[in-house]
């Protein structure tokens, strides 16, 4: 098969099974030799933050020397970015390859009854490259809720981790905090430790706690308190960890708390009687990159792009846009998913933009440009919708005011969509990023 062969038979698979849980996937790993059996994890829940936690982890772990992989989702310019391995993505023959050796069992399970779904196979191939590839660790994002997703086939880890806890994908995991919360602590494993973000809602920290009680396990609520910021500006943040200082090429407040997850779950590792030097965690954090997390594409003109599509994610990207561009007359370019919640991510940004350009982005559970147009309108900004990303960025160029900024946010479907079309149109302006890919 070709690369984009491959693709198409992945992508055949359906997106939900029939009954939820683990043991599709289980079945699957059995005929391959259960190669996740092989491996150490770093497994990580929640509803924002995992992939910047996981990104920190894996980081200052191949830092440190040891083969890391590192397995995330959504991707978004290429389906190799989700399985990679010391930050290398998964080469295309590779994929190629395994995908043709576990096409066959997975058709075989399903001509037997097993509702096999897309990230089902995902995982089993990332669970087989990071065995072949002889990973020392495998920072494990989950793909969705915790209890019932494909990764959380895995035995008992180094180290469970659950990042912040909010609303979001309600039609599947429940409407209340509470109810998300006991799907993400369903990674918690009998008598290993789990790591909490420091600052949860009383209501999923409660959850967590009693869930790991029940697991017999050692809670640690990562506090924010022991990292102290030093300075913060467009290129991240500078912070101190017990006397080192550390370097995080991230922004935003809920980047430190997601820092110092990060650092809990590693002194978590390390306990285990693996080494981590300091100097592994200062490299490591220095070398974090994280694409469509309040990432600065170009400094002339300021262009950002970001991912947040959630409540407590849009809350966040207002809270960064009053900190580091207060006073500066900001222009977005807003695409939305429909089953997201378009209205509070609306006021929660409301009054930061002078003007919006709406789209729609390339899913077919998009909310059309004019309908989200018209929502920005109620708020008093006008806003202007495109058809097409990239006739959508160019208008929001247009919009541009001197010593303005764009800010490109709503989905990671339209941040996967719009950010090589920015780098085409950036590439020849001086403040282009030096490491955009």
């Amino acid at each position: 098969m070709t690369y984009e062969q491959t693709l198409e038979r992945i992508h055949a698979f359906p997106r939900f099974g029939g009954s939820p849980g683990v043991e599709r996937v289980r079945k699957l790993l059995a005929q391959l030799g259960n190669p996740q059996d092989r491996l150490k994890y770093i497994h990580v829940a929640g509803t924002n933050g995992k992939g910047s936690t996981c990104a920190m982890i894996a980081s200052v772990l191949q830092k440190a020397g040891y083969r890391t992989g590192l397995f995330t989702s959504p991707f978004l310019s290429d389906f190799c970015e989700r399985i990679r391995v010391d930050a290398e993505k998964i080469p295309r023959e590779s994929l190629v390859e395994i995908t043709e050796e576990v096409l066959p069992v997975a058709q075989g399970l399903i001509e037997n009854g097993e509702a096999l779904t897309e990230f089902d196979f995902t995982t089993a191939l990332g669970f087989l490259w990071f065995a072949r590839q002889q990973c020392d660790f495998v920072v494990l994002e989950v793909g969705l809720g915790g209890r019932n997703d494909a990764t959380n086939v895995i035995g008992t880890p180094l180290v469970s981790v659950i990042t912040s806890i909010s609303l979001d994908h309600t039609s599947v995991l429940g409407d209340t905090v509470e109810q998300i919360a006991a799907e993400k602590a369903g990674i918690i494993k009998p008598y290993g430790v789990t790591v909490a973000y420091g600052d949860q809602l009383p209501g999923a920290m409660e959850v967590i706690r009693r869930a790991a009680m029940k697991q017999h396990n050692r809670l640690v609520e990562a506090a924010p308190s022991v990292l102290s910021v030093v300075s913060s500006g467009l290129h991240g943040t500078e912070l101190r960890y017990e006397g080192l200082s550390l370097h995080l090429p991230l922004l935003g407040e809920y980047q430190v708390k997601n820092a110092a997850t990060a650092l809990a779950a590693l002194s978590v590792v390390q306990e285990h009687g693996y080494s981590i030097p300091d100097q592994a965690l200062m490299e490591g954090f220095a070398a974090v990159r994280f694409p469509a997390r309040m990432e600065l594409l170009s400094e002339n003109p300021l262009v950002f792009l970001d991912g947040a599509h959630n409540p407590d994610g849009t809350h966040a990207l207002a809270e960064t846009l009053r900190n580091h561009l207060a006073g500066r007359p900001l222009v977005g370019l807003i695409g939305m998913l429909a089953d997201k919640d378009v209205h509070t991510a609306a006021e929660n940004l409301d009054g930061l933009f002078e003007q919006v350009v709406t789209v729609t982005p390339d899913n077919p559970r998009a909310m059309p440009a004019e309908e989200l147009a018209a929502i920005w309108r109620v708020h008093g900004t006008p806003a202007y919708p495109v058809e097409g990303v990239s006739a959508a960025f160019d208008k929001a160029l247009t919009l541009l005011k001197e010593n303005g900024a764009l800010v490109i946010c709503g989905s990671l479907f339209l941040a996967g969509e719009i950010r090589p079309i920015a780098r085409k149109r950036l590439r020849e302006k001086v403040g282009l990023s030096a490491d955009f890919e």
